[in-house]
């Protein structure tokens, strides 16, 4: 009998123990440094969205032909500057995202929150990372008129709409989309030169503005809410920030910029 065979001792797993441990070390520190990055990511998206900018859906056709939103198109996806107004007042002629400032501007708009309380309360963490709506009614319209200034409008003087008694020059109003509207509603919108019926005089208070939507025969703008509480003005403080740019749809990327009709 060969002694050495006979004699040998049983292998040793020392080696693959250590192996084992190894891929394990090497898979907690994938999942530590995945951790990092995630936890990373997430506070620049809070950081970004919360105090940067941040991007909205266009709802409607009202800002037609600057914005584009309609139901079962590709709506336009805007990013919105939150910084602007940290550091100046709102003027006239800025696009702007805003709260509805009170219910009568909520119209059909309902909560794109879950009844589900475990879902809505994950929509909630995900809107604070910007990867779910907020859960408020937002708008977008132009700046028309700003605290303290005068705003009306009368068809027969045919001086369109007017601040503090002088006529707007706003090149961003397409008259032929006007005309279309009039035409659609068989002439109970739009027609005349404010595009919809006489409102003001209306002056607007401190800390408020006056907004208005380009497609001016087809918006539910301050000119529907002149019954409510700020007689359709918006409060600064409701103010989410200046639309800058268009995201998305691609063919119709790129900036927005503010045009003084003043």
């Amino acid at each position: 009998m060969d002694g050495t065979s006979a004699g040998s001792p049983p292998e040793d797993d020392g080696d693959e123990t250590a192996q084992t441990e190894g891929g394990e070390k090497r898979r907690g520190g994938l999942l530590r440094e995945i951790a990092i990055i995630v936890t990373i990511v997430l506070v620049l998206m809070f950081v970004v969205s919360t105090f940067f900018f941040r991007q909205y859906v266009v709802p409607s056709e009202s800002m037609e032909p600057t914005l584009h939103g309609c139901y079962g198109c590709a709506n336009d996806r805007i990013v919105v500057d939150k910084m602007s107004y940290r550091f100046t007042d709102p003027t006239p002629g800025d696009v702007v995202v805003f709260k509805a400032p009170t219910s009568s501007w909520d119209g059909a708009w309902s909560s794109p929150r879950s009844s589900n309380s475990v879902v809505h309360a994950l929509q909630d963490v995900l809107a604070v990372f910007a990867l779910a709506p907020p859960d408020e009614n937002n708008l977008v319209k132009r700046i028309i008129a700003t605290g303290g200034q005068t705003v009306q409008c009368r068809n027969d003087d045919g001086k369109g709409v007017t601040v503090d008694g002088e006529s707007l020059d706003e090149p961003y109003i397409d008259p032929d989309l006007q005309n279309e509207a009039y035409d659609v509603s068989d002439g109970t919108l739009g027609g005349g030169t404010c595009y919809g019926p006489d409102f003001g005089p209306i002056k607007v208070p401190d800390d408020h503005v006056w907004v208005m939507g380009d497609n001016r025969s087809n918006s539910a703008d301050s000119r529907e809410h002149v019954g409510d509480e700020f007689q359709g003005t918006v409060p600064v403080s409701d103010i989410r920030g200046k639309v800058r740019f268009i995201l998305y749809p691609f063919s119709r990327i790129g900036g927005v910029g503010s045009v003084d009709p003043q």
